[in-house]
This record gives structure tokens, sequence and C-alpha cells, in this order.
């Protein structure tokens, strides 16, 4: 490990990556944060100042090392910032979803055993304070927002800027003992603790050490010829790894500029306003992006959307040869070129994505026509394979090299292998210290040599050396007949297009495949309004005749498009239901992250699973939901169940498998 440590030119920590930026780039914009409609702007010398200034008010108001403090709210410069602190003073940063519910942020809060919260705004403090009864260790609240909080009681509640005043004043006082906790953080010191979504159970905290974010970020730094020049926009959750390692590691490493929408209704105007370089988004955003376009396409005139259709066309063809640097033909390149001018150079900037250098897509499978859509308008959209568990990185695309079907080559520094089952293990200098708390999940995760089972099945294509990602291990199974079942494959393409925003797939150890769909209210609403639809819920438009027409005819295109492969040909969709309501986080139905919980959906919806295979036409269901307020209730449907054409395929086939 000696030679890490050197290479990383005796960066050890955060704190440590401060002192360098705030010296080498002190006068650079390291921070911008839009409120009230403008710009705010800190450089590095100034971020300096203000987390030196947190971190002497910390230490004043008894923060001790070792200490875990609870970071909750919004993308914001001071939470970040926090963040920071905490590690300047020897704590342990642990950012919780901000959307996240009260009882929820109990078992993180609880599990760690947090003393002190850092909360944005006075619906983060209320969270806190209705479990604060169930939180022992709990003793001081910091939050960010002063307003609504006048008449809290402030025994224990402390304003973000009166701790960082408190500090200043302090100054002399607190300045050795800071220089000298700073001083102490090695390579192996805790960096942060994220907890996992908890797909399965309760979310586990994964702790992860500098030399763990460092090292990564250095890797991936150097991979992507990322330079302090490079602009972000920050807007994702940042209990996620992927926001942690992007918005801090790799901002801190390379010392480019971090900036923070107004709001979540913002973002998108804020992305335009930006023009980041580096972009990473999950499926979802770029899904959603892709919905938002197709929807003002409608809406456009014969001509502009002729235009835009034949364009497309062309780009599909072209479009991400000529950005992996391919041969095509002159003629070819001319069109492509007149079509930047009047399509795909307008649509990058409308969505914001006219400066993008380097763009990543990760967290769960993109479908691959949704990737392929933003690679032909030219930009460098690639797909990344990663776990909190690894500090993101597992496997990479290289320019030139970027696919659909694949996640690329290992990252750098990473190994991995793949077992009997086809499941994917790594080892790398990302690998995570341990779950806190939680011997035994680490020791079957991640075994003495350092190997980390990611859960994943893949394998290596012969040849080009990239890895392919099936699905994860534990739901890949089979059909009654011996066919592979790999339900996400399937779900992939169903949501590439824009009126279905989650699909979910059944089938393993049956004889055939059924689906449960959520329609997106916005593309299906806006649909529905074009054409003088009236329509009183979600309930009610999801289960409206013309819509079940509509995504029968997608889930039969799947089908087709499914029956061509091979290996996964058994997975075709036979019959499906449009679900009465949104599969919802809330409802413990998804995780934060937005993946599908399918144990809990299964057993949650099993007569409707049932009706599904037993030839039903209809099912008539009640569902207890979860109100925005806590309260709980229940809604009641008549479901139509539809029956899917699907495209005869040979049991040979499968039994090459």
């Amino acid at each position: 490990m000696a030679q890490t440590q050197s290479g990383a030119a005796g960066m050890l920590s955060l704190p440590a990556l401060l002192e360098r930026n705030a010296a080498q780039f002190g006068d650079r914009q390291a921070y911008r944060e839009k409120e009230f409609g403008i710009w705010q702007c800190w450089t590095w010398s100034e971020v300096k100042q203000e987390i030196d200034a947190l971190a002497l008010g910390l230490i004043n108001l008894g923060v001790n090392e070792g200490d875990f403090i609870a970071i909750i709210g919004r993308n914001r410069p001071y939470l970040y910032w926090a963040m920071v602190a905490a590690q300047s003073v020897g704590a342990v940063p642990v950012p919780l979803y901000q959307d996240a519910v009260a009882e929820e942020m109990a078992y993180v809060l609880g599990h760690c055993g947090a003393r002190f919260v850092i909360a944005g705004d006075q619906e983060q403090v209320d969270k806190v304070i209705e479990v604060q009864d169930q939180l022992s260790n709990l003793e001081q609240v910091i939050y960010l927002d002063p307003r609504g909080m006048r008449k809290y009681d402030h025994h224990t509640l402390h304003q973000y800027s009166h701790v960082q005043d408190q500090g200043r004043a302090a100054r002399d006082e607190w300045t050795p003992d800071l220089e000298e906790r700073k001083a102490k953080l090695t390579y192996d010191s805790t960096c942060v603790m994220l907890y996992t979504s908890g797909t399965t159970g309760k979310p586990k905290g994964v702790v992860l050490s500098n030399r763990n974010v460092i090292e990564s970020a250095r890797n991936s730094a150097d991979f992507d010829n990322l330079t302090v020049g490079e602009n972000i926009l920050s807007y994702l959750p940042m209990a996620w790894v992927g926001d942690f390692i992007f918005s801090v590691g790799q901002a801190y490493w390379c010392g480019f500029c971090v900036n923070c929408p107004e709001s979540a209704d913002t973002m998108m105007t804020d992305l335009r306003e930006i023009g980041p370089t580096y972009f990473f988004a999950p499926p979802r955003v770029f899904e959603g992006q892709l919905t938002s376009v197709m929807i003002r396409m409608e809406d456009a005139g014969a001509l502009k959307r002729k235009m835009f259709h034949h364009f497309l066309e062309h780009a599909k063809k072209v479009g991400g040869k000529i950005l992996d640097g391919k041969p095509v033909g002159m003629m070819d390149r001319l069109k492509y070129k007149l079509g930047d001018i009047l399509v795909y150079g307008p649509l990058k900037d409308t969505l914001g994505y006219g400066r993008i250098r380097v763009g990543y897509t990760a967290g769960e499978a993109i479908g691959p026509e949704i990737f392929e859509f933003y690679r032909s308008l030219g930009i460098n959209l690639k797909q990344l394979y990663g776990q909190t568990e690894a500090t993101v990185f597992i496997t990479v695309q290289p320019d030139g090299e970027v696919r659909a079907d694949t996640v690329g080559v290992p990252a750098p520094g990473v190994e991995i292998k793949i077992d009997e089952r086809r499941e994917i293990h790594y080892r790398s200098p990302g690998t995570f210290v341990e779950y806190y708390n939680n011997p035994e999940s680490t020791a079957s995760t991640k075994d003495p040599e350092g190997w980390v089972a990611t859960g994943d099945a893949g394998f290596f294509e012969e040849g080009s050396g990239h890895l392919r990602i099936i699905d994860r291990a534990k739901d890949v199974g089979q059909m009654a007949d011996g066919a592979m079942f790999a339900p996400k494959y399937v779900e992939n393409k169903l949501k590439f297009y824009p009126d279905i925003l989650e699909a979910v797939l059944f089938g393993n150890g049956r004889d055939r495949c059924v689906a449960f769909i959520n329609i997106d209210l916005t593309a299906v609403g806006n649909w529905a309004e074009r054409n003088n639809i009236a329509y009183a819920s979600y309930q009610e438009l999801a289960g409206h005749p013309k819509v079940l027409q509509s995504i029968k005819e997608h889930v039969e295109t799947v089908n087709a498009s499914v029956a061509e492969d091979q290996m996964l040909s058994g997975c075709q969709v036979h019959r499906f239901v449009v679900l009465h309501k949104e599969l919802d986080a809330d409802d413990g139905e998804m995780t934060r992250t937005r993946k599908v919980r399918r144990v809990i959906v299964e057993d949650k919806y099993s007569d409707i699973i049932n009706a599904l295979y037993d030839g039903s036409s209809q099912i008539s269901t009640r569902t207890e939901v979860t109100y925005e307020d806590g309260r709980k209730g229940s809604i009641s449907a008549t479901l139509d169940i539809i029956d899917a054409k699907v495209v005869p395929v040979r049991p040979q086939s499968v039994a090459a498998e």
C-alpha cells in the first residue's frame, strides 16, 4: 500500500486536499449555489474558511473524535462542507436521504449512534424531533435554514451560522485542537459512512476510508482526463455513493467547481444555465428527459415534428460511429452536421447537455434504446458499473469502446473474477472497510483476501474483454422449461417507452412470464389532455381502454425484440396488468434510489400475480398506502388483465444454455 499512498502525493484525507486546493486554486470557484434566482459563489480559499469555522464550532459544541454526525438535506454547499468539517475534527459524516420518513431516519440514526445531526431545514428537524425519544445517543441538532425555527426550544438546537460564529470567536482556543485532529488523519481513517438502499432488508452502514475515496477519485479522474476546469451539477441524493464520489471525492481531488441547484423544481433550468462539462445521472433521469422531449415533439407543428424524426433516424445510424471516431461516409457526415445545426445542437442546449465532455449513467441498467438516443446526439454518455461497497467504480467504458449491451472493462486498479454461478466478484483500492456493527454481513460479502461478492450475475465477452451484466444473481432464475429468467433485461426495454415509468417481471419457476406496469403520469396525462380525455385520478387514467391498448402494443413490440435474443427469449411477457398506483418508496415497494424491492412487491400484490397466472380477465384488489404526512390508508380497484402476443421460440436454443 506504500506505493498507493505516495501515488496520492501525500494527500491522505479530504481536509488535506482542501488545504492543497486553497493553496493552489485559491481564487478559483469551488462551489456555486442558486438562491432566490441568483448564483452565489465561493472560491476554494473561502470554502476553507467556512469549513474551518464550522469545524472549530463543532469542537466548541463538544464533538469528539469518532463521533457520528448525521447530515440531512438537499444538495447545498453548506452540507457538503459539513461532511469535510466533520472529518476535520475526527468525526464520521453520515449523510441520510432527505426524503426518508422519520422511521427510516430513526433506524440509521440509532444504528450508528449519532450524537449530532446537521439538518437542512425545518422539515428535516421536525422528522428528527419526532423520533428523538428513540435515540438515546442524540444530543444536539444543527439547522441550516432558520425559517420556521424561531419558536423551537433552542437548548439543543443551534443555527449553522451561529455554530460557525462561535467557532470563529473561539479560534485561538480551539485551533491547536483542530490542527492536532487533522494531523491524526491517515489513509485508513474513516472518510464517510453511507447506508445501502436495503433492497432485501435493513440498510447497512458501509464504512469507506480515505484510501477508498481518494484512490477511487484519483483513478477515475485520470481515466477520463478530468481537470480543475470541469463544472458539475450536484443534484442527486447526498446519501448516495455516486453523488459523494463525484461531488466530494473527485471535486476535491481535481479542484473543479460543484454547482448546487436552487431546488428540485428548478433543477432542469439550473442545468441549462450551468451547462456542465461532466455529468452523472441514473437511468431514471435520462428516461424522464427523453419522455419530456417526446411529449414536446408531439405538441410541435407537423413540419418541425417531421424534421425532428427525419434527422433523429439519421443520428441513430451514424451518430454513435462519429462519436467513437469510426469511419463514416462524407455525405452522412454532412447530413449529420446539418442535423446538428437544426436539431441535435438546439436539443442538447435545451437539455443542458451542450458542453458535456463526459457523461455517466449508473445505479441500474439503462435501456439500450435510451442510451443510444443520447449518444446519437453526440453526447459522450457512458455506462458505469459500481456499488457503494466499491466506492462506485467496478467497470468503466473507455472512449471508443462504448456499447449499450456491456458495462465496459475493469476500472483502473480493479480486479474482477466470475464464479461458477456467474456471480461477479471484485477487489480494488475502493473496496469498503466493513459494514458498521455487522461482522456477519461483512464476512459473507468480503472474503479474507478482499474479494467482494457483488450479488450480480454476468460474464466477460470473448475478444472484447467487456463485462455483460445479466441481472441481480438472486433475481436470475429459470423458467419451468429451463430457459433463463432475467427480469431486468425486459423491464429496461419496456421502460424505454415514455408512457411506461416502471415495470416488474415475474416468471421464475413458471411456464411463462407476466408483468406489472406503472404508467408515467406526466406522459400519459399529456396525451389525455391533447385528446380531450378527462380523468380524475392516476387510477382512472391507468385503467383507460386506450391506455391499456397502447401499453399492450409496447409489450408486444418488446416481446418481438426479446425473442431475437436466444439466451433470454423465454422472458417474453404473456400477460400484464397496469397497476392502480405507482410503486412508492414510502410504501416500502422501492428504495430511495428507485430500485424495486421485488420480494415486497411480490408478497404485497400476490393476489394480482395469482390472477395473472390463473386465466382471470379481471382482479379486484385492496392496497394499503402511505400518505405524505405519514398516515396510512387504502385504495381499492378492479384491474383488467391483458393478454399479449408472444413470438414462438425454438426449445433447442434454450437447451443449448
